[in-house]
């Protein structure tokens, strides 16, 4: 069972957590001036071997908080087969975590290497067959190169499992636990997650050894520090409402989530017709052109990204000014990761920016969720001639019946529908 810990950390250095003066310098070099919440808990009870459940939201440094005791703990004399193997949802958050440990690991003759899904496999063995400290990977190609056996375990001394609720939400268990068997028992595991659901607590009980609990959430999942609001809008009118919403905004950076591949692929070919820095990333498309595509928008030559939740989690760039939900997330945590992509840490510690949410009337009950989950209601924004069906035809129906003109009423008395007509369809707005 978890030993749970609360942590707070105020006023802790770099140089308070024991790191050697390489990972100093290098920290210094990579302007890391003081260590988030997670990496002031995490670093030291890695450092002492234990196993670590890491809670924490995107955007407050986890990769550091596991990276930096990874490169602190390995043995220099042992450079031939891994000693350190990363598990990751996506091939974009592998290539941000082998680049993040290749900048802290300055100073050291450390290799690390990334491998997933959309490249080709025989590049990745050859770099395997060079000599790797540290292996970042995805659940599926991970196993094809250990039935390849062009990655061998048997050297392992730490596994972190990386947004470990993600990698079960899309269906990756199988995979980990097959991996996990194949790992020496006598290891030290890190658990990295968001949120803790009961899955993942599963997971730890039965492959990680007396795992001490460290939650570095706020109370609040989703901050105040983020605006968040919603439009009820027609299904049929959901661009619109989006181009006129980008005109109004003006956004510095903005990415605009989809529920489907497909609805990803047609809004960014629609909006590309009217604005000139458009990208589109999905599962389905080649490997490149996600790469090339994530390297722009990090470059901001790609200003609004059309993306499904294969960028809800783990990406770290820190431009984004706006999250746009054009569909309502199917899960409730999907939506905090969402808007988690605008709320990335600054070096003032300061989470900002804002996030719409398109409603259509038949999806009240999925906002109500929502804002059951994060402990706080969105704020209804407008823009004018985006009025539902429903709205309108009540409106146009309460000014025939009355003539034009607003009729007196009792304080707290309702008018009753037009006969004939339906009410409207309401959002429910409480909690």
């Amino acid at each position: 069972m978890a030993k749970e810990s609360d942590p707070s950390f105020t006023d802790v250095k770099f140089g308070d957590l024991g790191l050697s003066d390489t990972t100093l310098a290098a920290l210094s070099a990579a302007e890391y001036l003081e260590p988030t919440a997670v990496q002031a808990g995490l670093i030291p009870r890695a450092l002492e071997s234990a196993d670590v459940i890491g809670q924490a939201r995107t955007g407050t440094g986890k990769t550091a908080a596991f990276a930096i005791p990874i490169l602190e703990l390995l043995n220099p004399d042992r450079r031939h087969a891994p000693q350190a193997l990363v598990l990751v949802p996506t091939r974009e958050l592998a290539v941000q975590v082998r680049d993040e440990t290749v900048k802290l690991s300055k100073g050291r003759r450390t290799r690390t290497v990334a491998v997933y899904g959309g490249k080709p496999i025989r590049g990745q063995i050859e770099k395997l067959q060079r000599g790797a400290d540290i292996v970042v990977g995805t659940p599926g190609r991970l196993l094809d190169h250990i039935g390849r056996r062009s990655l061998k375990l048997k050297d392992l001394k730490i596994v972190v499992l990386d947004e470990a609720d993600r990698m079960l939400d899309i269906g990756f268990r199988p995979d980990i636990e097959k991996i996990l068997r194949h790992c020496p028992r006598q290891r030290q595991t890190l658990l990295l997650s968001a949120t803790v659901p009961p899955p993942v607590q599963r997971l730890a009980r039965r492959y990680m050894h007396e795992p001490e609990s460290l939650n570095f959430s706020p109370r609040e999942i989703s901050g105040h520090t983020i605006e968040q609001f919603y439009f009820t809008v027609d299904h049929d009118r959901k661009f619109e409402l989006l181009d006129r919403l980008l005109q109004r905004e003006n956004p510095k950076q903005a990415i605009v989530f989809c529920r489907t591949k497909r609805g990803t692929d047609r809004v960014a070919l629609r909006l590309k017709k009217r604005h000139s820095d458009v990208g589109c990333i999905h599962g389905d498309l080649p490997q490149q052109a996600r790469d090339r595509v994530m390297a722009q928008f990090r470059a901001g030559t790609v200003r609004i990204l059309v993306a499904t939740d294969v960028v809800g989690r783990g990406i770290d760039v820190t431009g984004i000014s706006h999250i746009i939900n054009y569909d309502i997330p199917q899960f409730c945590d999907d939506y905090v990761h969402r808007v988690g992509r605008t709320g990335r840490m600054s070096k003032l510690g300061v989470a900002e920016g804002v996030a719409f949410t398109f409603v259509t009337p038949e999806e009240g009950s999925e906002l109500t969720r929502i804002e059951m989950r994060i402990d706080k209601l969105l704020g209804r924004d407008e823009i004018e001639g985006f009025a539902t069906q429903a709205q309108t035809a009540a409106a146009a129906a309460e000014a025939s019946a009355t003539g034009g003109a607003e009729p007196e009423k009792p304080p707290g008395e309702k008018k009753p529908p037009p006969p004939g007509k339906r009410p409207p369809r309401r959002i429910r707005r409480a909690l």
